[in-house]
């Protein structure tokens, strides 16, 4: 990390970021905390513009994950989509839950991983307004990437700034918080998905009972 930011500075940031967020499945999320702890501990890079850098990243990348999404459908997505990582259960769940709550999806969906690779392309397929998708898929980027950064490089520098024993307890603090944070959100992403899954299956078997319902005369 240290090396990537010495040479290419804030583009790097930019770079990963928006290619994460155009639907690769890359350590987006680590770059900007390691980028943020990096101006704590080297004041070589100003982490005002750290927090640019991945917003910027964040909101270009998307737009140009929502066009691809929008360009190639739902139909190709069944076919290929596979490939980059968009399971039958993934692309099930994100029309399931753009159907139910587009909206809030591209904003919150900003800060679970295994939505944020996916949920620009979603976006695009099914049809989202691109205005609508616009002014939240900004506000996301502008909470999760700004927030992430300012907030890790907060913590980095109160560390610090102690001494002796006391910095290593509060690092200790810091990192069993964070992996506490960590567990608890994979578990429950984990029950939620499962929870949502079961409800999308059952939508589509619905569906697929009313449209052969309407065509019997």
């Amino acid at each position: 990390m240290e090396y990537l930011f010495q040479h290419y500075g804030y583009g790097v940031i930019t770079l990963i970021v928006m290619l994460e967020s155009m639907g690769l499945p890359l350590p987006a999320e680590t770059l900007i905390i390691s980028a943020s702890l990096y101006c704590a501990a080297t004041h070589h890079m100003d982490i005002g513009w750290v927090a640019v850098a991945a917003i910027v990243g964040a909101i270009i990348g998307d737009n140009i994950g929502y066009i691809i999404g929008r360009m190639v459908g739902i139909p190709l997505l069944q076919r290929y989509g596979a490939r980059i990582g968009m399971t039958p259960d993934r692309l099930l769940l994100g029309r399931f839950l753009f159907r139910r709550h587009g909206s809030e999806i591209v904003f919150f969906g900003r800060f679970i991983a295994v939505v944020r690779v996916f949920v620009a392309l979603l976006a695009g397929a099914n049809h989202m307004t691109w205005p609508r998708f616009m002014i939240f898929n900004a506000a996301g980027g502008i909470c999760w990437a700004g927030g992430y950064a300012m907030l890790s490089y907060y913590l980095g520098h109160k560390i610090m700034q102690l001494s002796g024993p006391a910095s290593v307890i509060g690092a200790v603090t810091v990192v069993i918080g964070v992996g506490g944070c960590a567990i608890f959100l994979r578990r429950n992403e984990k029950r939620l998905t499962d929870k949502a899954l079961q409800e999308a299956r059952q939508d589509m078997t619905d569906d697929t009972q009313k449209n052969a319902s309407q065509k019997i005369p």
